[in-house]
């Protein structure tokens, strides 16, 4: 069923909802996207007129309940009916909030939604049936009870019809962009239906996008990269979109390759780390049927960009048609909605050697790549068509020269309009002009870069600078340091940053420890590799170094480092520390790990689990009451543990519950249960749940009838 766009005199690219309009005229029956639950088998898909009609039917909904403008939450597994909701949002001028969905053994992310929910002060949340139960148990744990939560697929379809098209304009704000960012509380980022289609337009122009284009995508829907490029993207340039669970990927990484061959997709990326993995968590045997030739941009953002995985992975994956010009490093931030800068598609990373000393005096001086004292960055592309990109002193104001690191600001369409209900921060990040001819207004991104031939390159975060002595230091490359210094130290795992103590900057090192180093680590030699090796390298001196836990420095979810947030965790002692040394008259008594008594495995399944987590954890000796955590499990590691099981055990354990299970012996029980036995303890929890949410429904409705009374 078609519908007419009574606007005759408007643009259909004004707003998201013209957009749809017109390719449900041009194309109805066209597949918008599929969807790989696994990562490898289709379950699901939307054509333009399935997609437009469930959009209605939710916007007709909302629309019966709640005026434009309100905000609402979407918390929402993998899939499509993320997609549908987003739309159903702006087909009814409702504020979109997408969000990670909580759980209740996950501290940190209900936290931050309390947060969200709290900031952009939404009246409703919106999810699926899979979910409502879960979110709900969630809610009254943050006391989040009268926030209500609605299934959206349980709208009846024929409410498409009730649907009322609005009269809204580009300015219209469409979604809250909540920051992952390292500092603080995120901050709703305010989009706008004109941001976003400027920004659409800006990708397919600098990507060299068509209809004929495929993207196979398994980021994140509720982060800005996924939004935008995963499900957006394929929607305004009208190409096939595949999406796959986050999980999928990080399970199994030849998944998103093997879709990638399978579908002929031609634009694909994520963050530096996604190709790490795929290098080093594929084996040459599963690699053997993969035809990457049709790939024509593999992007790279939202990280620190490295050379060296670039060339790790080109040459890994170069017998099966992959080439080093596909790779497409660019920059963006929410901020600006997603793209900032990026290259020419073909063409070959561009590198830049530059002197690291020199770059701490924010000078620009380039330096042979095999000299000790050589950074070498990436570029980033350049600015294109109306954005402009100037690199900016950022305490002057005054616009650098060439050879000048400085804050890289942006002035484009696709900026948004601010912080929600932030205007100090607003007016101090989003309207900044260059000094003394008064340009602008720029978004100051807070990132440190220069510009060489028209090239961007980064260097850093301007806030995360050290200071020694009057000489900047990136934390970057003390970063950088400090992990090559000893074999027992892990990769891209330690935060630097420094403390004023006594009228003086002391630096401090959190720096993680592998997992196969735990055991039996020469905490002395490694006090004295890294002291020496900082010393040498940076001539500076470190006031403590703490070594932790695997798994320990915080993150944010696109893998960068949260040196703010390292540091409010090293003041508060939250640190799971393995051993620390201060080089100072006082020294703190640093805690000691926690451990078990070792227990070895008792039978075949336990023995199993046992081998298993040996080569994941890369740990010699596990009993089976350790923790999977505590031995230096992540989110990533589990859900790697979840795929090898239902390889072991031919049973579907991809959703398994780490924080559920956490030891070999809790999970070897529930691998062994009898089918009729795990059923049975669902149940009871599902019961268990019903009796929470009752109980405290009938204690609000008693509160209410006390205070009415009262």
């Amino acid at each position: 069923m078609h519908f007419h766009n009574s606007k005759t005199q408007r643009q259909l690219n004004d707003t998201v909802v013209d957009l749809m309009q017109l390719r449900i005229n041009q194309s109805p029956d066209q597949v918008a996207f599929l969807f790989l639950q696994d990562g490898e088998v289709e379950s699901d898909r939307l054509t333009y007129q399935s997609l437009d009609w469930r959009s209605r039917a939710i916007a007709a909904h909302l629309q019966h309940q709640y005026a434009p403008g309100t905000r609402a939450l979407l918390l929402y597994p993998p899939g499509l009916e993320f997609i549908t909701a987003f739309l159903g949002c702006l087909y009814a001028g409702i504020v979109a909030v997408p969000a990670y969905p909580p759980q209740l053994k996950r501290n940190s992310k209900m936290m931050r939604l309390q947060h969200i929910v709290a900031d952009s002060q939404a009246a409703i949340a919106l999810t699926t049936t899979t979910l409502l139960a879960d979110i709900q148990a969630c809610f009254e744990v943050l006391h989040l009870s009268d926030l209500p939560c609605l299934d959206t697929t349980a709208i009846a379809a024929d409410r498409a019809s009730e649907w009322r098209n609005l009269s809204l304009t580009p300015d219209t704000l469409a979604f809250l962009q909540y920051t992952s960012g390292s500092t603080g509380d995120p901050k709703g980022v305010m989009v706008s239906h004109s941001n976003i289609l400027h920004n659409l337009n800006y990708i397919r122009h600098l990507s060299e996008l068509t209809p004929d284009s495929v993207s196979v995508s398994w980021l994140p829907s509720f982060h800005d990269m996924g939004l935008l490029d995963g499900i957006l993207q394929p929607l305004y340039t009208g190409f096939l979109g595949v999406l796959m669970p986050s999980v999928a990927f990080t399970q199994r990484p030849i998944r998103w390759l093997q879709a990638i061959s399978h579908y002929r997709a031609t634009h694909c990326g994520g963050p530096n780390f996604s190709y790490e993995l795929c290098v080093h968590k594929t084996t040459p045997e599963e690699r053997a049927n993969l035809d990457l030739s049709s790939w024509q941009q593999a992007y790279t953002g939202a990280e620190p960009i490295r050379k060296q995985t670039l060339e790790e992975f080109t040459a890994t994956f170069k017998p099966y048609g992959f080439q080093s010009r596909f790779f497409y490093p660019c920059y963006g931030m929410a901020e600006t909605t997603l793209m900032i800068s990026g290259g020419t598609v073909g063409q070959e990373p561009i590198y830049c050697a530059v002197q690291a000393d020199a770059l701490e005096q924010h000078q620009v001086i380039e330096g042979g790549e095999s000299d000790a004292n050589t950074r070498c960055l990436v570029g980033c592309g350049h600015a294109h068509l109306d954005t402009q990109v100037a690199i900016v002193n950022p305490e002057s104001y005054m616009q650098c020269a060439s050879d000048q690191v400085g804050e890289v600001w942006v002035s484009s369409p696709s900026v948004a309009q601010g912080y929600w209900q932030r205007p100090d921060q607003t007016n101090t990040m989003f309207q900044a002009y260059i000094a003394p001819t008064q340009e602008g207004p720029f978004l100051r991104t807070g990132d440190l870069g220069f510009m060489r031939d028209g090239e961007l390159f980064i260097t850093g975060r301007l806030k995360d600078l050290i200071i020694v002595r009057g000489r900047n230091h990136y934390p970057q490359d003390i970063e950088f340091t400090v992990e090559c210094s000893h074999p027992s130290l892990c990769r891209g795992c330690g935060a630097a940053f420094s403390l004023e103590m006594g009228n003086e900057e002391r630096v401090i090192i959190l720096q993680e420890v592998e997992r196969s180093h735990l055991r039996h680590l020469d905490t002395d030699a490694v006090f004295n590799a890294i002291r020496q090796a900082i010393a040498l390298e940076h001539e500076i001196d470190i006031y403590e170094i703490v070594l932790l836990k695997p798994a320990s420095i915080l993150k944010t979810s696109s893998g960068k480092i949260q040196r703010r947030a390292c540091r409010t965790s090293y003041l508060a002692q939250e640190l799971p520390v393995v051993a620390s040394r201060i080089w100072a008259a006082s020294e703190r008594r640093s805690r000691p790990p926690l451990s078990t008594p070792y227990t070895s495995p008792r039978n075949a399944t336990e023995q199993t689990l046992v081998t298993l987590w040996q080569d994941l954890l890369k740990v010699d000796q596990i009993g089976i009451y350790d923790s999977f955590f505590e031995l230096g499990g992540n989110s990533l590691l589990a859900a790697q543990v979840g795929a090898a099981l239902s390889t072991l055990f031919q049973r579907d354990f991809t959703a398994i519950d780490p924080f559920e299970y956490p030891t070999i012996e809790a999970l070897a029980r529930h691998i062994n249960a009898p089918l009729d036995e795990r059923i049975h303890l669902s149940q009871i929890r599902d019961r268990a749940k019903q009796q929470q949410r009752a109980i405290a429904a009938e204690q609000r409705a008693l509160k209410h009838r006390r205070t009415r009374h009262d």
